[in-house]
This record gives structure tokens, sequence and C-alpha cells, in this order.
């Protein structure tokens, strides 16, 4: 039988978010199994229904077509909590639980968990390159305005040759430990010093630059290795190239590659390609052309006999990849048909039909 996901959080189906939110913490609290008189069934219950319920689009399928839409009847099963992981909790078969919901809810409960680490912001910037460094690669200094360690006390937050003493706030500890009120009850939660980010010291006399910050905006200089062999659209990542952060690590910096186009050639997976164009009578009896490469003017041979398409390949002169290999180079042949002859070349080309060729 079908359930009723409404009546499994005991509210109305007109319910705003708000309610069905407080109903799913009342549920969950008095359910949770970790709990004296809990029930790991209707916990499981309550938590697939808040799932739906939750969640606006699937909200609206339930409505429209009860528990048969695509991800209702959530399944999965529940191994107690110790160990959960809430950034799978969608892939246990709860759909998409809000999962800072479920951080309120138990993280505290629970004694809070993992530390995070603060981490500054991510940046992304666009690069051009002309073809031919985007071949052979290259080495780009770009000037980025960004937050950056500072260069003073080099992110300590202190005066240079100031002394360390101990963190007033969390008295040399590094860790402060406060009670939190949740409808679990107070729960004691351990977190990590902002005043001195977990080290336990802080400067006695702040940076002048800074103000103590660490960190501030200004313009720093950063050198992107563009490797041989890149392709447009590509990106690269500069690991913690990005904005820094006071008490962690900096984020990283993406470099979105745009390559300018090259007039006589284009670029096909590790193959460069071009194309000739060849006198009919060259093309008839064979003749020497110079092409223009990345790398300078390139003499090939164009076969007696040749047709019109056809490819000569010329090997390692492409695009380079891996360790000291090099893709081709590939040169399609036009044969240049005359749009006027004179009455000579016609009469030799009369000549020519005469023999069947």
């Amino acid at each position: 039988m079908a359930k009723n996901y409404y009546n499994v959080l005991g509210v109305e189906k007109g319910s705003s978010k708000e309610d069905i939110k407080r109903a799913f913490h009342r549920m969950a609290h008095k359910y949770h199994p970790d709990k004296k008189g809990g029930d790991s069934s209707k916990f499981k219950e309550v938590s697939e229904a808040y799932a739906v319920l939750s969640d606006e689009k699937k909200r609206a399928e339930y409505d429209a077509y009860g528990q048969t839409f695509q991800g209702g009847n959530a399944g999965g099963g529940f191994s107690g909590f110790n160990g959960f992981d809430f950034s799978n909790f969608s892939g246990q078969g709860f759909g998409n639980i809000n999962t800072e919901d479920l951080g309120d809810i138990f993280g505290d409960f629970f004694g809070g968990g993992r530390e995070r680490v603060n981490r500054g912001r991510d940046i992304s910037i666009d690069l051009e390159l002309s073809f031919d460094e985007s071949i052979f690669g290259v080495e780009r200094k770009v000037l980025i305005s960004k937050l950056s360690t500072c260069e003073v006390c080099k992110g300590s937050g202190g005066k240079p040759g100031t002394t360390m003493e101990k963190c007033k706030m969390c008295n040399g500890n590094g860790k402060i430990r406060e009670n939190r009120r949740s409808f679990f009850g107070s729960v004691s939660v351990t977190r990590q010093c902002d005043t001195c980010a977990g080290i336990g010291k802080t400067p006695k006399e702040k940076c002048n630059v800074c103000r103590g910050e660490k960190i501030l905006k200004r313009q720093e200089e950063i050198t992107i290795a563009v490797p041989p062999g890149i392709d447009h659209g590509e990106v690269i990542r500069l690991t913690q190239k990005g904005e820094a952060s006071s008490n962690g690590v900096a984020g990283d910096l993406y470099v979105r590659i745009h390559v300018k186009k090259h007039q006589t050639l284009t670029r096909d997976g590790n193959n460069l390609i071009t194309t000739i164009s060849v006198k009919l009578t060259d093309a008839l009896l064979g003749a020497d052309y110079k092409v223009s490469t990345l790398e300078g003017p390139l003499t090939v041979s164009i076969p007696a006999g040749i047709a019109y398409g056809e490819v000569l390949r010329v090997k390692g002169r492409g695009v380079p990849y891996e360790k000291n290999h090099r893709g081709d180079l590939l040169i399609k042949v036009n044969i240049a048909i005359p749009q006027k002859i004179s009455k000579e070349s016609k009469k030799l080309l009369e000549d020519l039909r005469k023999e069947g060729m």
C-alpha cells in the first residue's frame, strides 16, 4: 500500500516548507535509533517522506502522481548513525534531502564530527594563446587582484620580530568547548578557536600592514606554465593559487584556455592539417612544393599522378603528446584547374585525350 508522506510527518497537504521541516525535526528526534525508545524503521520512513516533501519538484510530482513518480518510495538500509556520511545521504535512497538540515539536526547531537578546513575562494581567469603557443607550450605571467597572504608578516598576523603569547580566548588549547541548544537538548561541541586558528598562540603585536588579519587585497603576479599540446577550452588548475584564507589554505586558480585560429593550420586531435594547391601539370608529372609549418617552410614532394583530395602525411610534425611523442602533419592536396587555356595548351590536352588520358 502506498504511503501518505503527509500523514507520515503528521502535517496537512498544504503545509509550508517550514512546517514540514519542523515536523521532520520533531519526528526524527522521536524515532532516532540511537535514542532510547527509537525506531529505525520509523526514522527511515520519516526521512523518506522529508526527502520528497522538502524538494519542491518532487513534492509537486508526488502531489500529482502519488508514490509512483520517479524518486518516490525511496529505499535503502540504515546501519546506525556512527560513521554515517551525510554527503552520501541522497545516494542511500533518500532523494535530494537537505543535508544542511541534517547537519543542524545531528552534527551537534553527536559532538560535531570532522573539523572543517577553512579554505579560500576559488577564482578563474581566461587566457588567450596563439596557435603556436598552444602547440609548443608557453610560460605566461599574469597580474591578479585577490586576497593574498600578507608579505610583511608572512601570514602570521604579527609584527615582524614580535613574540607569540598564549591565546587568551582558548587559553592556549587551540579549541573551544561550547554548549549549543538543539531539539535534542543541550549539546556540548568542541570547535577550533577562531582567534588563534587552532595554534594556541597569538602575536603580542599585530602586523601594521594587515592589522593581524594575515591576508589583504593586493595584486599578485602568478606564473602559468602552459603545457605543450593544450587545446581550446581546456582548463589548467593551479592548486592554492586562488584567494588566501586567514585561518586555512588558499583556494585554487582555474585558467580557461582560448586558442586563436591559425591562418593555414587546423588541429585534429594530435595531428595538424593544412591544404596545398597544386597545378594540374604538377599533379600529373610530380613536383616539389613548399608548405608553411609552425617550424618554418617544409619542402614536400608531390608524387606524379596524385589525385584531388589525397593526403600526404609528414610524421612527427604534429601536436606534442606524452613524452617525446608528436602527431603528424596532414597535407590535403587540391588541384588547381585553370579557368582559361591557350590554343597551344588546348591542342596538347586534345592530344592527351586521344591517348586515353
